[in-house]
């Protein structure tokens, strides 16, 4: 939708609020892209985040380097009795192994020996595991570089609201300092016709319950900005005794985000809100093939080599304890080794069918996220229509009210008129003013959330800074 204003006498009342606002500047004028960039180096979530995207990368490493040959080696010195019997047994791990010691006599004469053994296993055909266990860890790690890059868009995102926020207190400040004014001046001709006999006494006492009233709006108004400003300080890290919101270029966003219009585009690839969900759907995809992968067949390559060395000699001799550390017989074997559970088939129906349903879920969720994007961004484009058309107004109703309210003022210094007509026409230049504010910020947000749901949020963010 392009946006064009060349209403002149709506760019010269923008003027006369910046001037009004500028008066109170004394800390250093940031902004929108000064915050945003401060809160991108500030907020921890994102440093944990980061920190969580590198543990992922690191884990790509790892999944790369669990397929290396397993290899060990190791030296065992044993001192025991050599006694067994022919037969065979279902060996649980605690039964310490004998071997030969087969004689007649039950002999508990000690005898030492070592060994010495290299052993060594390579996963010679997986059928693809290999591939598919990196590839799901890439797609943890791309999910996780999603999350940080979701993360900093709606902080973006939070940071223009609340940018545009205190934007629109401020002008709304600017025109209660002036309704103030307003007031007091109001006060003082009620002052100057009193002491003239022209009006009753009573007009002061309501003159002044208005003007007390317009001072607490202003100070409510003046809190709201204080504790927006802690919390924009709060996102950046920025001292609020350091800074305020840049007003000095907010003429320029008419035609700043008139150039953008023409350029607006929906990116649906790039947008950080929409590319989380297609990462979390690819791993969960990936991690089906994963599943696949894992119960199929192994083969495996296996090479061992060891040495004995023994104190009972070849014929069942006992020697001494000395003789029996050296390595006597050297031994090799070669080995493929074919493994595969049965009961495979059953398992790997099961992992599918919980896989299947995250991708499945996964799915839903970015359907929902692109129909939640869409209605932002036709809700964003309707609010922008309808300001436009109140900006297009908003001159006449300020003029008119203007107007109105210096006419009702001579009027009441000439005892014509009575103070309700002359307080009524000071609120309706009030309140023509307040809508200005109050469109211009529905504009300004409306254009804001139209770049975030469209995914040029970085795009709007510089385009208005210049």
């Amino acid at each position: 939708m392009v946006v064009r204003f060349k209403a002149a006498c709506l760019l010269l009342y923008i003027s006369v609020l910046f001037i009004s606002v500028a008066e109170a500047q004394q800390q250093k004028a940031y902004s929108l892209a000064d915050f945003t960039d401060s809160a991108m180096h500030h907020m921890p979530v994102l440093l944990q985040k980061q920190a969580l995207l590198d543990a992922s990368k690191a884990a790509v490493t790892d999944a790369k380097h669990s397929f290396l040959p397993s290899a060990f080696i190791a030296d065992e010195l044993n001192l025991g009795s050599d006694n067994s019997l022919p037969g065979s047994y279902l060996s649980y791990g605690i039964i310490p192994s004998t071997s030969s010691g087969l004689r007649q006599s039950n002999d508990y004469q000690s005898a030492v020996g070592n060994i010495a053994i290299f052993q060594s296993q390579y996963e010679l055909l997986d059928f693809g595991l290999k591939k598919a266990r990196i590839d799901n860890a890439k797609a943890y790690s791309n999910l996780t570089q999603a999350d940080l890059e979701r993360e900093k868009y709606l902080l973006k995102w939070r940071v223009g609201k609340l940018y545009f926020d205190i934007l629109k207190n401020q002008f709304q400040l600017a025109i209660e300092k002036e309704n103030v004014n307003r007031y007091e001046e109001i006060y003082k001709v009620i002052e100057a016709v009193t002491r003239s006999g022209i009006k009753a006494g009573a007009d002061s006492s309501l003159a002044m319950a208005e003007l007390s009233k317009s001072r607490i709006t202003y100070n409510q108004i003046d809190g709201q900005i204080r504790q927006q400003q802690q919390e924009l300080s709060y996102l950046t890290g920025i001292s609020v005794n350091y800074f305020l919101v840049d007003t000095t270029q907010t003429k320029n966003y008419l035609n700043a985000l008139d150039i953008l219009s023409h350029n607006n585009y929906t990116d649906t690839v790039s947008n950080p809100l929409i590319d989380y969900y297609n990462k979390e759907e690819l791993l969960y995809k990936q991690t089906e093939t994963l599943v696949k992968k894992t119960y199929l067949p192994k083969v495996y390559l296996n090479a061992t080599g060891w040495a004995r060395g023994s104190s009972i000699d070849y014929a069942g001799n006992y020697k001494s304890l000395s003789e029996g550390l050296g390595y006597q017989r050297f031994n090799y074997m070669f080995g493929a080794t074919f493994v595969y559970d049965l009961f495979n088939v059953v398992h790997r129906k099961d992992k599918l069918a919980i896989t299947h349903y995250n991708t499945v879920a996964s799915d839903y969720d970015l359907q929902q996220q692109q129909l939640s994007l869409q209605n932002v961004n036709n809700q964003a484009e309707e609010a922008i229509h309808t300001s436009v058309k109140n900006l297009f107004e908003i001159p006449i109703q300020i003029k008119s009210s203007q107007d109105t309210y210096n006419q009702k003022t001579a009027q009441y210094k000439a005892g014509i008129i009575n103070l309700i007509d002359l307080t009524n026409a000071s609120f309706v230049l009030y309140r023509a003013q307040s809508d200005y504010v109050q469109t211009l910020s529905d504009w300004l947000l409306a254009n804001l959330d139209k770049a975030a749901a469209t995914g040029n949020l970085d795009q709007f963010i510089q385009t208005i800074k210049k």
